[in-house]
């Protein structure tokens, strides 16, 4: 298993785009429907600040997601628009859940 978490603030003026290229990335994953697929995306109270969780079961998972024309659109255009925060992605080791995971 793989989870990766991603934060990033963007500019105020981007945030409404940013929202609607992660709801374009959702909706493929969703019609991708592969249960080694779990994402996720919050954003802070301040309004600008995302943070995108994902869990892969393996590397196939991940390099599912990268290959999406949708994730590669929101990638490019966050990365055009010049976010306050760049993206810090972080992968992280899972300790123990409370609950089945794949």
């Amino acid at each position: 298993m793989k989870t990766v978490r991603v934060q990033y603030k963007a500019k105020p003026e981007f945030v409404e785009t940013n929202k609607a290229n992660i709801s374009r990335v959702m909706s493929d994953l969703r019609e991708l429907n592969d249960p080694g697929i779990k994402y996720s995306t919050f954003i802070f109270e301040d309004g600008q600040t995302f943070m995108h969780f994902a869990m892969f079961s393996d590397d196939d998972g991940q390099k599912k997601l990268n290959e999406l024309e949708s994730f590669k659109k929101f990638g490019a255009e966050l990365k055009a628009s010049g976010p306050v925060e760049p993206p810090k992605p972080e992968t992280l080791t899972l300790v123990n859940s409370s609950y089945d995971i794949f």
